[in-house]
């Protein structure tokens, strides 16, 4: 049997993580929710995170900042990004970084599963 795909989400909104995590685990992945990118950073998860789906405003560490860790990695974990407070100049950033998507909360489910299906074969190929 092959292991599913680990989709990390990482938003100190507790409302959308739950939900995000749930809307993940119906579509077939394995889904882990974590309050800051500080927690994802530190988790033993790290390694094994197929996706991160990461809001941009959080305190401490925010969206940005964590892809950039991310990107340092070799590892290179793809990143989509969801927003309640879309700004063209960030949007921008994230893109240049090498994020899959860039969604405005609320987003449609369908939507973020194709984004997801992007990073993973991304990430795959």
């Amino acid at each position: 049997m092959a292991k599913k795909a680990l989709i990390a989400i990482v938003d100190d909104d507790q409302s959308i993580r739950r939900s995000t995590t749930t809307l993940m685990t119906a579509f077939g992945f394995a889904a882990r929710g974590f309050a800051s990118a500080e927690e994802f950073l530190q988790s033993p998860e790290l390694g094994e995170t197929s996706c991160v789906i990461s809001d941009v405003n959080m305190p401490g560490i925010g969206g940005l900042e964590l892809q950039s860790r991310l990107a340092s990695t070799h590892r290179r974990t793809p990143v989509i990004f969801i927003t309640a407070f879309p700004d063209p100049r960030i949007q921008e950033r994230a893109l240049a970084g090498g994020a899959i998507c860039f969604l405005t909360k609320p987003f449609d489910g369908e939507t973020l599963l194709q984004c997801v299906d992007r990073a993973l074969h991304q990430s795959n190929s």
